[in-house]
């Protein structure tokens, strides 16, 4: 095999790989959602997770959030507080895990193949977010 076609082969492998790595993330929202957010804010995104009681302060219901906020979904607001590295000191302490930090661990204890480290944690926050805005109450 000549150099050229061995490029190839492996420039084909390489973007195969990180593809199906980056479809993995593509729809994660609903999974994301359950495996990080259910337990405190409940399968429906009510507050109303089994977690919830345990709290100084009850989980927020996150189908409410456009409604909220004059019917304008806030995604900024949204990205920044799941993220949570952007302390905001007004707000008092945190309950929620900082999911920015947890992500990023998670990106550096794992094999994965997509990207940078910001770009995986952005990328699944963006799927939350997503998720988020498709269950607001009509």
């Amino acid at each position: 095999m000549t150099i050229e076609k061995t490029a190839v082969a492996l420039a084909i492998a390489l973007a195969v790989s990180v593809t199906a790595t980056a479809a993995e993330v593509i729809g994660a929202g609903p999974a994301e959602f359950e495996n990080r957010c259910a337990v405190c804010h409940g399968l429906e995104g009510r507050g109303d997770g089994p977690f919830a009681a345990l709290l100084l302060h009850a989980p927020a219901d996150l189908t409410r959030l456009a409604a909220d906020n004059g019917g304008r979904f806030p995604a900024d607001r949204v990205r920044r507080m799941i993220d949570g590295r952007e302390a905001v000191a007004s707000h008092g302490p945190r309950e929620m895990p900082i999911w920015g930090r947890e992500l990023l661990i998670e990106y550096q204890h794992s094999s994965t193949g997509i990207g940078a480290p910001e770009t995986y944690v952005r990328t699944r926050i963006e799927a939350l977010v997503d998720y988020l805005r498709g269950l607001q109450a009509k």
